[in-house]
């Protein structure tokens, strides 16, 4: 597995998905984030097919730092089963992921 992971996570506002991000990145469990949207998402809640417009957020980190990342949004998300994924960043300037893992890991 590659060192380097993007993270996403979504929100029903832009406020919502801007604190995410940003307390993520002060934290430094990230090294950047952007927020995008709205997007218009379909989807299964509570056994029934809805639509709804939502905010994402993608994060870069460590896949050593996940674990934190993954705690933090868990605890400062305001749902109960909010999505948190990751997927590996395979192909990457090494100019970009050094500056990535020196920001969320600093004296390593």
């Amino acid at each position: 597995m590659s060192d380097h992971i993007q993270v996403t996570t979504v929100a029903d506002s832009q406020e919502v998905a801007v604190r995410l991000a940003r307390s993520a990145v002060a934290a430094r469990l990230a090294a950047s984030a952007q927020v995008l949207g709205p997007v218009t998402s379909i989807y299964w809640h509570l056994g029934e097919l809805g639509t709804g417009q939502e905010w994402q957020t993608v994060l870069k980190t460590t896949a050593s730092r996940y674990p934190e990342l993954r705690d933090h949004l868990l605890s400062e998300h305001p749902w109960d089963n909010p999505e948190i994924t990751a997927v590996e960043i395979v192909e990457a300037t090494d100019a970009y992921l050094d500056w990535l893992k020196r920001t969320v890991e600093p004296g390593d």
